[in-house]
């Protein structure tokens, strides 16, 4: 089902290349599968089209860390606060605070 989900969501981004749902949901599914490179190719071109309230940047930190890459993962999270304080979502903020204090 995953297989064919991606293959929907890519179709559907190739496309419409500026439609943002489309970019966050084949991000998700290419994390949920463990295509980390790739989660992070369509996170970022997510937020290039789209003002996230923060929750993007826990799947992004989340895969820059399974891919050790820890000062890019940090500053995800650094991002993900700033934009997590600027929406009032307080508990989003004290979880990426928390993640950044266990990147060691």
């Amino acid at each position: 089902m995953t297989n064919s989900r991606i293959q929907f969501l890519k179709a559907l981004v190739e496309k419409n290349p500026n439609n943002p749902l489309g970019r966050y949901g084949l991000a998700n599914e290419y994390f949920k599968l463990g295509m980390y490179e790739e989660a992070i190719e369509e996170v970022n071109s997510y937020l290039a089209l789209q003002n996230d309230e923060g929750a993007v940047y826990r799947m992004l930190g989340e895969a820059l860390l399974k891919l050790g890459r820890k000062e890019e993962a940090k500053e995800a999270y650094r991002k993900g606060i700033q934009t997590a304080e600027r929406y009032g979502h307080p508990g989003m903020v004290e979880e990426f605070e928390d993640a950044l204090e266990h990147i060691s």
